[in-house]
């Protein structure tokens, strides 16, 4: 059995309303409307008894009779403009939940871009702008889901390309193994294990399975650390110097500090990646209940227009540049996500042709 429509049980409520309001207004009008009738002949009766006195019965019964007879066509007109009117009342009400669910169905059938107009009523208005911010929501979701396949696919793709050609080449003897080749399918499955490696911690810290074991941490040794490890990789370019400003009186943080080197790690990876020469610079500071740490560069720099997709998954200005270089396109988001797993956050100001700089806060422990 179908249960009631909206509209239906909007009509019948304002319908039973209306009813009740007359049959309450017929019973308290049928009980004391004669009685205060007789009461009004009582008052002019005084100097006119005898006028009036002999008619006193035929005056009730006809009152009475006029009163009936105008009740009646009062609840049969009443009662019918009522009706009309509730029905294009609860029909105003609904119809824009009809078109919500219409709007519903297009979006499960893929169509995204229509949109719930104004609406008259206040909250019919409030609720269609709430309908459309949630549908863009869910649009931008489903555009992100499709790029997150493409871009996975295009990920993907170069790499075993590049493996299949050599291994094709390997086994008709067209080309001939040496451990530079050897070196190179290398590189290619390292970045392959590398984007699977990111996407499944990635995937862990977004279902919120990544576990985070946040303690008091001294920052200074771990930058001094992952410092050293980049300043070996830089030590045969004569033209790029990477320097560490961090005062000795540094508070201790609260942080997991296998993660917070992780994120180092990113972001003087991208920083040594797109500094052909110059300068990098790591500094913390504190301010207020925080320290934050930023890494700065003086290499290429971000377009303004690129700086809000900065930490989107697999998002980059040169897809070319950044593939050919070995990153992976999920490092940032991997990066903000572990901050923000930290009650940290992180930001980025960048200027192209200039360098970039990206800092980030951990609270003080």
């Amino acid at each position: 059995m179908s249960k009631p429509s909206l509209r239906s049980r909007l009509f019948f409520s304002h319908l039973i309303v209306t009813l009740l309001g007359a049959i309450t207004f017929i019973t308290i009008s049928k009980v004391f409307s004669p009685r205060y009738f007789v009461i009004f002949l009582e008052g002019i009766e005084g100097p006119n008894i005898a006028r009036i006195g002999p008619l006193r019965r035929d005056l009730v019964q006809a009152f009475q009779a006029a009163w009936n007879r105008g009740a009646y066509w009062s609840v049969i007109v009443g009662t019918s403009t009522a009706g009309v009117l509730s029905y294009l009342v609860s029909r105003r009400v609904v119809q824009p939940l009809i078109q919500m669910e219409d709007i519903t169905k297009n979006f499960a059938a893929g169509d995204w871009q229509e949109r719930m107009p104004s609406q008259e009523i206040f909250e019919l208005d409030q609720l269609a702008h709430s309908f459309n911010r949630m549908a863009a929501e869910l649009q931008n979701v489903e555009q992100r889901r499709r790029d997150l396949v493409t871009d996975l696919t295009h990920e993907l793709r170069t790499p075993l390309t590049i493996v299949e050609g050599y291994l094709e080449g390997l086994s008709d003897d067209t080309i001939a193994p040496s451990p530079e080749l050897y070196q190179l399918l290398a590189r290619e499955t390292l970045r392959m294990r590398r984007l699977v490696n990111d996407l499944q911690e990635l995937s862990k810290i977004e279902a919120g399975y990544l576990p985070i074991d946040t303690k008091p941490t001294a920052l200074h040794p771990i930058l001094s650390s992952v410092l050293q490890r980049f300043t070996d990789q830089v030590f045969d370019k004569e033209q790029l110097t990477i320097v560490l400003d961090v005062p000795s009186d540094l508070p201790l943080v609260a942080a997991d500090a296998l993660r917070i080197e992780q994120v180092l790690v990113n972001l003087l990876g991208n920083a040594l990646r797109y500094t052909p020469q110059g300068s990098i610079s790591v500094k913390a500071w504190q301010a207020g209940d925080r320290v934050w740490t930023a890494v700065s560069d003086t290499g290429i720099g971000i377009a303004p227009e690129d700086l809000p997709h900065i930490f989107e998954r697999f998002w980059r200005s040169d897809r070319s540049r950044a593939r050919n270089s070995g990153g992976t396109g999920i490092g940032l988001a991997i990066s903000r996500r572990l901050v923000e797993l930290q009650q940290g956050t992180m930001e980025v100001e960048s200027e192209l042709g200039t360098g970039s700089t990206f800092r980030f806060s951990l609270l003080l422990a």
